[in-house]
């Protein structure tokens, strides 16, 4: 940790928003295990809602454990365009039930690793659990903050992260943070809630949405400009979904936005998008490839995925 990241005072802002993503993941691993266990299905439905419905195709999910799909909390799929060669190490950001940490070690392979950081014991616990069960070897879970990632630095080449950049209630520290971790010519690949215009303040301060991946959400041109200011190059940002009246009307994305959405979800310009960007350098550095396919539920493919 350096002097900058110094922790929140215990009754802050950032330590109660903190707090109440740590309360509801932790008490999201246990429904996991428990619909698991009652032989829930493993169709990538998550918990039912609008924004973690079918995010993955049949074909990655087949294999996993039913606990590490169940436990899936994300808004996109970002192996599918994280672009992920073998023998890289990834870093996935918040890696709840470990769901892109299995998939990304199946894509760099034996001569890759693949790192899931989370501050939620309830949820390394299961993600451990997942990968011995998936036989997967190749990986690591560690506990700690995106804030203050406990790596060194320059060790991974690609981050990657699902719906999990938002709930930091300091964006800044994250995405320097992912800058000094990632080698000279790194890729930063993320699924995220990313808004347009303006959010009611209402809904800004609610925790509950700060933990549902609402409130905390970046409009593009300030990730953009964050992003940029924590020295990342050939930033894209790409809407894959934007949700609708009805996903309010259902109370799918909570009942504050169900009220504040009378008049259609859209005029509160809440969308799905894949964030991408680069840190400079690297001799023969990988450039993204181009997504090939947005599909209408927000999920999209890479090359060789669709």
């Amino acid at each position: 940790m350096t002097t900058e990241q110094i922790p929140p005072k215990a009754d802050s802002p950032a330590a109660n928003i903190k707090e109440e993503v740590r309360k509801r993941y932790g008490k999201a691993a246990t429904r996991a295990r428990e619909s698991a266990s009652d032989g829930g299905c493993c169709d990538g439905d998550s918990d039912g809602n609008a924004i973690s419905s079918h995010l993955y195709t049949t074909d990655e999910i087949r294999d996993l454990p039913q606990e590490a799909v169940v436990a899936s909390l994300g808004c996109g799929n970002p192996v599918a365009i994280a672009a992920l060669r073998k023998g890289e190490t990834v870093l996935d950001l918040g890696s709840g039930g470990g769901i892109d940490v299995l998939l990304s070690a199946r894509r760099v392979g034996p001569s890759g690793k693949a790192y899931g950081l989370d501050m939620t014991d309830e949820m390394l616990d299961l993600a451990r659990e997942n990968a011995r069960k998936a036989g997967v070897t190749n990986v690591e879970f560690l506990k700690g903050e995106m804030e203050a990632m406990p790596l060194p630095d320059a060790s991974v080449d690609v981050i990657i992260s699902n719906c999990v950049v938002n709930l930091s209630p300091d964006k800044d520290a994250v995405l320097r943070e992912a800058h000094r971790v990632l080698r000279r010519g790194g890729r930063f690949a993320v699924a995220d809630i990313v808004t347009r215009g303006k959010m009611p303040s209402a809904l800004k301060r609610s925790l509950e949405l700060w933990a549902g991946c609402v409130a905390g959400a970046l409009s593009e041109d300030e990730y953009r400009a964050k992003l940029g200011a924590a020295g990342f190059g050939e930033i894209a940002i790409e809407v894959v979904r934007e949700y609708t009246a009805d996903d309010a009307a259902s109370g799918d994305l909570g009942a504050l936005v169900q009220r504040y959405a009378k008049e259609g979800a859209e005029r509160l310009g809440i969308t799905s998008a894949i964030v991408r960007a680069r840190k400079p350098g690297g001799a023969g550095a990988r450039s993204f490839e181009p997504i090939e396919l947005v599909a209408t539920n927000g999920s999209v493919c890479g090359p060789g995925d669709c």
